[in-house]
């Protein structure tokens, strides 16, 4: 008899793709295959025409690693179904070209890529979009009067690590028609469920802490049959798969998410806490710390605080460049997520692209470093940033 128990998080992302396998395997193995083949037409027919879910062409997401592998990522938001892609900015771009078309309103700070595409690009090809800072929130029921039909967010936003409501904004934007697409990046599963708080969509950079070890590249989207289905042709004519090889390896990475982010969460916290007293510090961004703005909210919508904090070194942008440089176990790079921990520099790097003045207009100073928290021993971490704050 099986159990009608609703599992954990940490089961669902063991056993949540629903695989059993022939010769015992726990696991999908890669069909690193590119079509199919069938004993008849009608077979063939009867999976393009939607008859029956089956392999046919990988290009299309057809493939038996892929169906594994989004099994497990909708179960892992609550969610329907899921569509897997090459990167967080293809699940984007595919998403706002679905769904977006009668405009997009972009909610706060957001990763420099995202800001571009709604900033620039998708204007350009006549997708009207409008980017709203965090504080800006009075405006959106006006905007959404106008027409807007899709409501991006992230939250806790990059770099800042700002807050939103999640439950009111969604509640806003269903009273407009409208649906809201929540960035789950940052926090992941296992620190936020957005779907159950009234979101729409999630979408996620599964290079981040869903693959957790710096290499591969894949995005993800995760909601209703309704929503996702119209996206299902621009993903597959976008040419945006990811191959079956890394299909297998995120869920590999799945495998261990939870025990991941639970143990970077506990770092983040104490590092939070130790650059919190640090005189070189002007100020430290992390919705775990009691006087962080949004702390209390954060309390509410998350379950746990995130492995993703920033901190503003007092000297500004040289000095924050120096402190960068002195630094020994956090690597210098962009991204995040991965086991290792890194540091960046959001306006030498992922912000790079906004002029200095709307940087400043956003609360992104020069003097700030967004930090990624590995799993290192949060000690040696701390003695890392001490030393190169000391200097």
């Amino acid at each position: 008899m099986t159990s009608t128990r609703a599992q954990g998080l940490a089961t669902r992302s063991i056993h949540g793709h629903g695989f059993k396998d022939a010769h015992g395997s726990p696991h999908m193995p890669i069909y690193d295959t590119t079509t199919f083949t069938f004993d008849t037409t009608q077979e063939v027919l009867d999976v393009v025409e939607g008859r029956k879910v089956g392999s046919l062409y990988t290009r299309y997401g057809l493939n038996p690693s892929i169906f594994a592998l989004e099994e497990t990522l909708a179960g892992l938001e609550g969610a329907e179904m899921a569509w897997v892609f090459c990167s967080g900015m293809a699940a984007e771009t595919a998403l706002f070209l679905a769904h977006g078309r009668q405009g997009i309103i972009g909610i706060g700070d957001a990763y420099g890529g995202t800001m571009e595409l709604l900033g620039s690009q998708l204007p350009e090809i006549g997708i009207p979009t409008r980017l709203m800072l965090g504080s800006e929130l009075d405006q959106l029921d006006d905007l959404l009067a106008e027409g807007a039909r899709l409501v991006f967010l992230e939250t806790p936003t990059n770099p800042t690590l700002e807050l939103f409501d999640i439950q009111a904004i969604a509640e806003r934007t269903h009273a407009h028609g409208a649906i809201l697409v929540v960035d789950n990046t940052f926090a992941s599963p296992v620190n936020q469920q957005p779907l159950a708080l009234g979101a729409d969509v999630v979408v996620h950079s599964a290079t981040k802490y869903l693959g957790g070890h710096s290499d591969l590249t894949a995005g993800a989207l995760m909601g209703s049959q309704d929503l996702l289905m119209p996206i299902w042709n621009w993903r597959k004519n976008l040419g945006s798969m990811p191959a079956p090889t890394t299909a297998s390896l995120l869920a590999r990475s799945l495998r261990t998410l939870v025990i991941r982010v639970r143990q970077q969460n506990a770092s983040a916290q104490a590092i939070a806490e130790a650059m919190e007293k640090h005189s070189r510090v002007r100020r430290v961004y992390y919705p775990g710390l009691p006087d962080f703005p949004g702390h209390d909210l954060a309390r509410q919508q998350m379950q746990g605080f995130g492995g993703m904090l920033s901190i503003e070194v007092e000297g500004g942008g040289d000095a924050a460049t120096a402190v960068a440089d002195r630094l020994e176990l956090f690597a210098l790079a962009p991204s995040l997520g991965g086991a290792e921990s890194l540091v960046t520099q959001p306006c030498t790097t992922t912000h790079h692209g906004l002029p200095a003045e709307e940087r400043a207009r956003r609360g992104i100073p020069d003097g700030l470093l967004r930090l990624s928290v590995g799993l290192e021993d949060s000690a040696d971490l701390i003695a890392d940033l001490e030393q190169a704050l000391a200097s």
